[in-house]
């Protein structure tokens, strides 16, 4: 491996762990395991990406995106002789603490965790929280600190042409970063690996060209529209883009301490990422649902509440997520906490499938 590459040796976890972890199964592969049996993995197969309420089988849902983010880390990792297993878990691992209706709804619960003084809501953060103290009822999977920083640091949407590992890093600076991001915007907020580098590059390298293809399909854009320059540097499909992507990241970054796209590429990029956030993200069309999520977040948020402070153990919220949760997590947590972190945990479906019990109103049959 690269001098520059994280042994799995050098796993830091907040509690020793009761076996030993040897043979094949080293520290960052199981907790790449740990990650891909966690509830919190099983529901990104419900979980939008970019375009939600729609009827297409063939439009990427979160769980894809996630696929495609490991795929292409790992190759560019094993090119650079990193680590694959820690490149894995934090692939796997990184947008897990997304919301239902992907950045919308991130918005609009954002909205209500600050209006209810728990600062701003991010899915890095609650990726965190869910998998180091919300899982298995409150007691967490014990991940390394290295898995959890990448998913803390991975911010696919932030332009960098070049990322540097930030190593000197523990888990007091870990919550402290934590405790940053929910007091305001985020700042440099660098991975402490290169692994973590390499997933943070490779997030942005997945969904630019994807999400281009997903909006060509449903007639928002056409493939002529792209930017001349973009298509000429880069090519104008997923697959060229992605291509064109890794080819220039590995070959600025071989034997180097840090990832870095060449300057003509990495303008290209932001030139891209630009032309998506204009054309594709900020679409009439695709907002046009938007005022009627963000009032069901608030009518769902404000139910919840009431149940919890009214100790309603009817209420889903105590039967999906409360009910035998760990005596330390309920201690630590305020009523507006355990309801952000129920609502942010659900799939899309689940999401519609509680607004329509309790917000629709129900036709009787008989009032006796």
């Amino acid at each position: 491996m690269s001098p520059w590459a994280c042994p799995s040796s050098r796993a830091i976890r907040r509690k020793p762990e009761e076996k030993v972890v040897s043979g094949h199964r080293q520290n960052f592969s199981l907790d790449g395991d740990r990650i891909l049996h966690s509830l919190a993995y099983s529901r990104y197969i419900d979980k939008t990406q970019v375009f939600y309420l729609i009827k297409n089988d063939h439009i990427t849902h979160r769980v894809l995106h996630v696929q495609l983010v490991s795929k292409i880390a790992r190759t560019i990792g094993r090119l650079l002789r990193l680590n694959e297993d820690l490149i894995d878990a934090i692939a796997l691992g990184h947008d897990i603490g997304h919301t239902p209706f992907g950045h919308d709804g991130e918005t609009f619960l954002s909205e209500l965790s600050r209006a209810h003084g728990l600062g701003c809501f991010s899915h890095n953060v609650q990726g965190v929280r869910f998998l180091d103290m919300i899982e298995r009822k409150g007691i967490g999977w014990n991940l390394s600190l290295q898995v959890l920083d990448g998913i803390l640091s991975h911010d696919g949407e932030m332009h960098a042409q070049a990322l540097h590992p930030f190593q000197e890093k523990s888990f007091a600076v870990l919550e402290r970063e934590m405790k940053e991001r929910e007091d305001g915007p985020p700042g440099d907020g660098r991975p402490m690996t290169l692994e973590g580098c390499v997933v943070r590059m490779a997030d942005s390298i997945s969904y630019v060209g994807r999400d281009i293809e997903d909006a060509i399909r449903l007639g928002l854009i056409s493939r002529s529209d792209l930017p001349q320059d973009c298509r000429a540097l880069l090519g104008e499909t997923n697959g060229t883009i992605v291509y064109s992507l890794v080819e220039d990241l590995v070959a600025g970054s071989l034997d180097q301490p840090f990832v870095s796209f060449t300057p003509e590429i990495a303008g290209a990029l932001k030139t891209l990422k630009d032309f998506n956030y204009m054309h594709i993200y900020t679409h009439e069309k695709v907002k046009r649902q938007s005022p009627k999520i963000r009032l069901m977040f608030r009518l769902l948020f404000e139910k919840y509440l009431s149940d919890v402070e009214k100790g309603d153990e009817e209420s889903e919220v105590y039967g999906e997520f409360l009910a035998g949760m760990s005596p330390a997590y309920t201690a630590n947590t305020t009523p507006a906490g355990v309801v952000r972190d129920f609502i942010s945990g659900m799939t899309d479906d689940f999401f519609l499938s509680q607004c329509h019990r309790h917000l629709i109103p129900q036709m009787n049959t008989s009032i006796f």
